[in-house]
């Protein structure tokens, strides 16, 4: 179907041209896989998503910021490498929620997901607050993380 709207554009437009057509490979289940990961039939399973917001303490020291940030970095990281958070990061903009970061942990208990996060020294200073969500999402997200390391040059 793509090809022949192609081709129709190219020839109103009064140019010719062949577009080489890659062929989709079907890709096989692979059941091991799957359930490794967890995945349901279609894929999926559940994760908690945390909604890092604004906590209500004022910190006006930026050396003691600077150390809680550190420190909320590290604790992301701690906790990827035991397979506990499988996304983190900021927004980029600000929003009416004033949610600030996100989590996705890899546990469909919310009470595990806030043991968790209240690991972060951010958190437990009061700089983050926190909402908690049960999330649907693909079983293959945490397969991400490895490929994560091979880009990134510099840990912040």
């Amino acid at each position: 179907m793509r090809l022949k709207i192609y081709l129709s554009l190219t020839l109103l437009s009064g140019v010719l041209s062949f577009a080489q057509v890659k062929k989709e490979e079907k890709t096989t289940f692979n059941q091991e896989l799957a359930t490794s990961l967890g995945a349901d039939k279609y894929g999926m399973k559940a994760y908690t998503m945390v909604m890092l917001t604004t906590g209500t303490a004022k910190v006006d020291d930026k050396a003691k910021v600077g150390e809680l940030m550190k420190g909320h970095l590290a604790n992301i990281g701690k906790l990827a490498d035991e397979g506990k958070i499988i996304v983190a990061g900021p927004f980029l903009e600000k929003n009416k929620e004033n949610y600030r970061g996100m989590f996705i942990f890899n546990t469909k208990s919310k009470e595990e997901a806030e043991q968790w996060v209240k690991t972060d020294p951010a958190v437990q200073a009061g700089i983050f607050s926190y909402e908690i969500f049960p999330w649907y999402g693909s079983a293959a997200l945490p397969l991400y993380l490895k490929h994560h390391k091979e880009i990134s040059k510099e840990n912040p």
